[in-house]
């Protein structure tokens, strides 16, 4: 745990820092008042576009890609991977359509409840229902800091950082989420990265794993033999 906290401490005292930010904003200002500050931001062509494909880094379906891909790879950092991402994704879909199915997502209140207009992003759908927590956040979160945690490269460490926070920052700019929606939905999927860390990296027992599948297939093979 020691050599865990000297690798990624330093980005998870920036993560908790910027928790304790927001959740003082959130705490200060209404979700309303919030979301429309930061929507009057959206407009730019460039930026718009940006964020338009930016969101698509925290789509499920890219989460398990990677996963996938790291198969050929490293099957212990893609079974990491995927567990964190399926763990924290279930209880996305309880919160979501169990617990707080009623909250509806930004473009729905403003338009029919506030009675403003948003500025919107041409080309993107926005959905009105089962906005909290954020699911793009949360499996944005989850999969960059399974890859922040093992790896070895500080430049490698600060891009996935970066990648979840602008994944995340996407969902309020194109007006999909709240701000408290994605600000949960980060600390669920970091949650889940941290807790199969401990399962998978704590300990040895998960060592063999650490290779391609195609050579451990290989490996069983050659024993059967």
């Amino acid at each position: 745990m020691k050599a865990f906290l000297k690798h990624n401490g330093i980005y998870l005292l920036i993560y908790i820092g910027l928790l304790c930010f927001i959740g003082n904003i959130l705490i200060h200002e209404s979700k309303v008042q919030i979301h429309r500050e930061m929507n009057a931001y959206v407009g730019n062509l460039t930026i718009d576009q940006f964020f338009a494909y930016a969101t698509h880094l925290g789509d499920g379906i890219f989460a398990v890609l990677i996963a996938f891909l790291f198969l050929f790879k490293n099957v212990r950092v893609s079974l990491y991977i995927l567990l964190s991402y399926a763990g924290a994704g279930i209880v996305s879909y309880v919160l979501k359509h169990w617990i707080y199915y009623e909250i509806y997502r930004p473009h729905f209140v403003f338009q029919y409840f506030v009675r403003e207009q948003l500025k919107l992003v041409d080309g993107v759908d926005v959905v009105a229902f089962h906005s909290f927590p954020s699911g793009h956040a949360l499996s944005a979160f989850a999969l960059f800091f399974c890859l922040l945690f093992v790896s070895k490269n500080h430049v490698l460490k600060t891009g996935c950082f970066v990648l979840a926070i602008l994944a995340a920052y996407s969902r309020v700019y194109l007006s999909q989420h709240w701000l408290i929606d994605v600000y949960v939905g980060s600390v669920i999927g970091v949650s889940f990265s941290l807790l199969f860390y401990i399962l998978f990296y704590h300990s040895k027992k998960w060592a063999q794993l650490n290779s391609p599948l195609p050579k451990l297939l290989s490996q069983k093979n050659n024993i059967r033999v």
